[in-house]
């Protein structure tokens, strides 16, 4: 079994339980539930950094096209992006599908949760920073540039589900051979692994806080891989990550997504 932290919707802090070998169950405060009974909520409290180009078949699809205009050559440095508080959303919450787009893409991401704050760290001491891991979809629809900055396409609202919870750093043996697979409909359409990265998790921590501090509670993916499926409305999206969990979540046209919240607006 292993330790993790959550957060439950309905509470501001997060709780402690023993997640079961088979992610069907957790064990809170003594008593057991099944995961299916618990309404999770978003865990991190700090801001989430994207990193493009680590998975080495994502580079290598892409290779061709870095010589091109305007940088005209490969990226020397980890290429990074935030994913704002508004595309924030949690496990099992809908995935807004926007109006006049068919498809969104699914982005199957190891994120490293930060215990403390970190700045120029050595990569050897990198996970001494490390609080634990997390799974995250980051969203996106289709686009094909990546020196452009996809702001339209990677920051919509509800776009970036995260959970359902945080497994304690230490609890992973390594963090570098987890099995990464993602399934629509039941069905596998991705599967990957953490060994495929160009940095590794040390040599990424180095090096993104060689420029940049990174606070407690904010989150680095590691990367997404290759070959990101597509999903549509109606669609039930699960990423699993070996010994981390599942994270699911369901495509549902936006205008269905936030119905009710305008709903509760026009009651007031």
């Amino acid at each position: 079994m292993t330790r993790v932290n959550f957060k439950l919707q309905g509470f501001s802090q997060l709780k402690e339980g023993t997640l079961h070998d088979d992610f069907q169950k957790i064990t809170i405060d003594e008593k057991q539930y099944n995961i299916d009974q618990l309404k999770f909520d978003n865990p991190i409290t700090g801001t989430l950094y994207g990193t493009l180009l680590n998975y080495k078949g994502e580079y290598e699809q892409l290779k061709p096209e870095m010589n091109d205009k305007p940088y005209q050559k490969p990226p020397q440095a980890p290429v990074l992006y935030i994913k704002p508080i508004n595309t924030l959303s949690t496990h099992q919450n809908p995935i807004p599908l926007p109006e006049g787009e068919e498809q969104v893409q699914v982005g199957a991401a190891l994120g490293l949760v930060i215990g403390k704050t970190a700045t120029k760290v050595k990569a050897e001491e990198a996970y001494e920073y490390i609080k634990g891991y997390t799974i995250v979809n980051d969203v996106s629809l289709p686009f094909s540039s990546y020196y452009r900055p996809a702001i339209k396409q990677k920051a919509r609202d509800g776009f970036c589900p995260i959970g359902p919870w945080i497994i304690n750093q230490n609890d992973i043996k390594d963090p570098h051979n987890l099995a990464i697979k993602v399934s629509i409909n039941g069905e596998v359409k991705q599967e990957n692994y953490t060994g495929n990265l160009i940095r590794p998790i040390p040599e990424l921590v180095s090096e993104v806080t060689e420029f940049m501090t990174l606070y407690e509670g904010d989150v680095l993916l590691i990367g997404v891989p290759e070959n990101q499926p597509l999903a549509k409305e109606g669609d039930q999206v699960s990423i699993e990550i070996e010994q981390v969990g599942r994270l699911n979540n369901r495509v549902v046209h936006e205008d269905n997504v936030f119905v009710s919240e305008v709903a509760v607006d026009e009651a007031r």
